[in-house]
């Protein structure tokens, strides 16, 4: 086994984010700060944590060890006053009292885990999920009961669906009332969806598992809402669920329950107030010749009632209040923080590799409040603004805690340092300035003769890595380019921050233009770059999306590309789930062509040059069977290839002697096709 300053520590701190200050929530009053962190960098047993803002002092409220848990608090929900916080944990019921620093179980008599606690507002009842059936308890631990149950299997209330959680931003599926005696909650019949099937063939004693998958065309699950009321009253809410089968975010604030729902195309999005004999009205409506764009936080009112929602504009997306614009030109709204009076948080970006928190108010219109480079990001509450920034030598970020007229204070962050900070230098390039990061080797001098190249990308829809974030995968980068290449990362069109237009270049086809500007881009960056990059010598590597792009530059041009290591990679976009698909390529009945000219699998016999397929084999996000067919097809084709199966292993590499010896076995698969061993 090799070892290396980067690789296993990547694992190790899960990316460097373990010991970072991560869902943090100011108090009602502003006084203090909820957040979760672990006791070190290596440290994956999250705990609660209260920052007094006045002095800056931190309590540990609940430490998962103590309480005999194996696993780490993955969150908390607080009453109004912010006195009380609720969490799950190793299957029990936990409730923090966050004034007196004391925490207890919360007995409830159910066989399943509890999921997703919410305490009401008013902090008398949590509301939890437990096989499938909504139920109540008293925070005291009396008159747990249910409120909804599920009629059938693959039936469940108030848990998000797959689509909803993973593509859509909604990870919930109950909300509580201001007054705490009624909930918003969402049914989810899963009956109607394709079946798909996980095993561990290393180990053919152990039974697959069996998931519930909307593949592209197919049903989707049957999402609709209830109101139920804690004295048992059932109300269901009424909307045409035929033409609006996306149920896209939710929620109950001072004016009611409200609702956005979707059609299937995506091209018409409704938001809706529901009334209390489950009636909805429309409050607004948006639509788009290809694609309807959710954003995190959307939409939401103010105090005043006012919607606050985006609106796309040629090159611009905004924020809208009461359906007005009221950001500017070239300032691309990228998600909504909450709302407080009527102040709105929100991240937003003037330049693409770059994200800053902004606040808008009637009387002063949108206002930066985050300065230099980097990914910032916030929430504010009750006077209290706690900061977050990811910028070069912090990818777990670093939080701050501002209060007027008082000194700034850091949320004190325990993660390990990466071994060393990357410094790409950024480039923009070509006519479109396609935004880049080059990596060079540690120590690199001008003169030195051209360099082998391995384009490093993402490259597609909801992804951006050629950013002044400091992410992790810019540590990767520069490990790779540390064995000897220049290390070229290019956001195309279809990554996000550059504005409606640019997003929605890939409609119907989400193969050409990025895979032209990767081409572009290389070609642009030895332009400007005179004899450092050696085009006789190039590689492409990727993961997910990344991975799709680096099989298919080997595929179709294998003139520019010499090889290619492909993780995860979707080879037939048919395999992918309806909501994330379909949003780009149409529905498959109608767009068969959309569907048939990204096939990988279809160009199979094309391939001419080495070509690498890494998969995870418990992947529920891309199935093995993406991978296994796109070889099968290579090898009907006579075309040779290599497949690194990776066992126990999602989407992601989490073990720390896969993510280290992967790496290493990329390397040496890259350089053996490049003929420089």
């Amino acid at each position: 086994m090799t070892t290396d300053p980067l690789p296993r520590r990547l694992a190790r701190t899960r990316r460097f984010t373990l010991g970072a200050p991560v869902r943090p929530e100011p108090s009602p009053d502003g006084t203090a700060v909820l957040f979760l962190r672990g006791r070190g960098g290596t440290d994956p047993l999250d705990c609660l944590w209260a920052l007094d803002t006045a002095t800056g002092g931190e309590r540990l409220l609940a430490d998962p060890a103590a309480l005999g848990a194996t696993e780490g608090i993955a969150g908390y929900g607080t009453d109004a006053t912010g006195t009380l916080a609720v969490f799950a944990l190793d299957g029990a019921l936990w409730l923090a009292d966050t004034a007196r620093g004391t925490v207890r179980a919360v007995p409830v008599p159910v066989p399943g885990p509890p999921q997703d606690p919410r305490l009401d507002p008013t902090g008398r009842t949590i509301a939890y999920v437990s096989r499938g059936a909504l139920r109540v308890v008293a925070t005291d631990g009396t008159g747990d009961r249910p409120l909804a149950e599920p009629e059938a299997e693959d039936v469940a209330y108030g848990l998000a669906e797959y689509v909803a959680a993973e593509e859509m931003f909604r990870d919930r599926g109950h909300w509580w009332s201001p007054d705490g005696t009624a909930l918003l909650v969402a049914r989810v019949d899963e009956r109607a969806l394709t079946r798909h099937f996980l095993a561990d063939p290393t180990d053919p004693h152990l039974p697959p598992r069996a998931i519930r998958y909307p593949l592209a065309g197919t049903a989707n699950a049957e999402v609709s809402l209830r109101l139920l009321g804690l004295d048992g009253t059932t109300t269901e809410v009424h909307w045409d669920r035929a033409a609006f089968e996306y149920l896209t975010a939710a929620g109950w604030d001072a004016h009611g329950p409200y609702a956005a729902v979707q059609s299937r195309d995506q091209r018409t999005v409704r938001t809706l107030a529901i009334d209390p004999d489950g009636t909805t009205r429309v409050l607004a409506e948006r639509q788009d010749q290809h694609w309807i764009e959710l954003l995190p936080g959307l939409p939401a009112r103010t105090a005043s009632g006012a919607l606050v929602d985006t609106a796309d504009d040629g090159d611009t997306r905004h924020l809208t209040i009461g359906g007005e614009p009221v950001t500017p030109a070239g300032l691309q709204l990228r998600a909504v923080l909450g709302t407080e009076g009527e102040q709105v948080l929100f991240t937003a970006s003037d330049e693409p590799t770059e994200t800053h928190l902004w606040t808008y108010g009637p009387d002063t219109g949108p206002r930066r409040l985050s300065t230099g480079p980097g990914l910032h990001t916030g929430v504010r509450r009750g006077g209290t603004l706690v900061l977050t920034t990811r910028s070069p030598g912090h990818p777990g970020g670093r939080s701050t805690v501002h209060r007027e007229g008082r000194p700034v204070l850091p949320l004190a962050s325990r993660a390990e340092p990466p071994p060393y900070t990357a410094a790409p230098e950024p480039l923009r390039l070509g006519p479109r300035e396609l935004r880049a990061n080059l990596f060079l080797p540690d120590g690199h001098r001008p003169g030195g003769g051209p360099l082998p190249v391995l384009l490093d990308p993402y490259g597609g829809p909801a992804t951006q890595k050629a950013t002044t974030g400091g992410l992790w995968w810019d540590q990767v980068s520069q490990w790779f380019a540390d064995q000897g290449f220049a290390v070229l990362v290019v956001d195309g069109r279809g990554t996000p921050g550059r504005g409606p237009r640019w997003d929605k270049a890939v409609y119907g086809d989400k193969a050409s233009f990025p895979l032209a500007d990767q081409i572009d881009g290389l070609r642009a960056a030895a332009r400007l770059r005179p004899g450092l990059l050696d085009l006789d010598r190039v590689a492409i590597r990727g993961w997910s999306y990344g991975g799709y792009l680096a099989a298919l530059a080997v595929l179709r041009r294998p003139d520019v590309f010499h090889a290619a290591s492909a993780g995860a990679a979707p080879t037939d976009w048919r395999l992918y789930d309806t909501h994330w698909q379909e949003r780009f390529l149409g529905h498959p009945d109608e767009h068969p062509g959309h569907y048939d000219g990204g096939s990988l699998i279809a160009g199979a016999p094309k391939l001419s040059r080495p070509l690498l397929l890494i998969q995870g084999l418990t992947d529920d996000n891309v199935h093995p069977a993406h991978t296994l067919r796109l070889s099968a097809a290579l090898l009907a084709a006579g075309r040779p290839h290599e497949v690194l199966p990776l066992r126990a292993t999602g989407h992601r590499p989490t073990d720390e002697a896969v993510v280290e010896n992967l790496l290493h076995h990329e390397l040496r698969f890259l350089r053996r096709s490049l003929g420089l061993e």
